[in-house]
């Protein structure tokens, strides 16, 4: 059930207004949860932020999406899964690897081990010890991807905790 209400750019806070306006003005529009989260022209701002920030982070958009997907699934976004499963697709992953994704593993070990630690992150990162940290380094990833990883789960986790606590859900649901 929607609990926040997506606002019109004209009943937008100042900050947001100008934020929303130039989104619609390169985009030609804004989804719903951007619109929702308009309320707070501080949470926007920072999400806009933060999102554009992450897009510049070194994991390839297919595992990017992956690992978006075992966070979502843990989370329980039914929106978020939905658009991380499109972009899944966009990113030419097949329907298998998406349903392993959302298990929180792959068929790749190199990439089941980033996704293993990504949903602990999100999980219970007080479990992260040294060991896990050699251990995915002998996977070959770098410190820069190990230190990304916690951004990409801390940008799911605002988007995901956003839209179930603004009531978001999937159009093919009922409120």
């Amino acid at each position: 059930m929607r609990r926040l209400t997506a606002l019109d750019p004209a009943e937008a806070p100042g900050r947001s207004r100008e934020l929303l306006d130039d989104i619609i003005a390169r985009r030609g529009g804004v989804g719903e949860m951007v619109a929702t989260m308009a309320h707070s022209p501080a949470l926007l701002q920072g999400y806009l932020d933060f999102s554009r920030a992450m897009k510049r982070s070194k994991l390839p958009r297919a595992l990017s999406e992956k690992i978006s997907l075992a966070v979502q699934e843990w989370i329980g976004c039914g929106l978020c899964l939905d658009a991380h499963t499109q972009g899944a697709r966009a990113a030419g992953l097949s329907e298998p690897d998406i349903a392993l994704a959302r298990q929180g593993t792959s068929t790749d070990a190199r990439e089941a081990a980033l996704i293993a630690v990504a949903v602990r992150v999100l999980a219970e990162p007080s479990s992260i010890t040294d060991q896990d940290v050699a251990d995915l380094r002998a996977h070959g990833w770098s410190d820069r991807v190990i230190a990304e990883l916690p951004g990409l789960v801390a940008l799911n986790l605002l988007t995901g905790s956003f839209n179930l606590l603004a009531g978001l859900e999937p159009a093919d649901q009922p409120a």
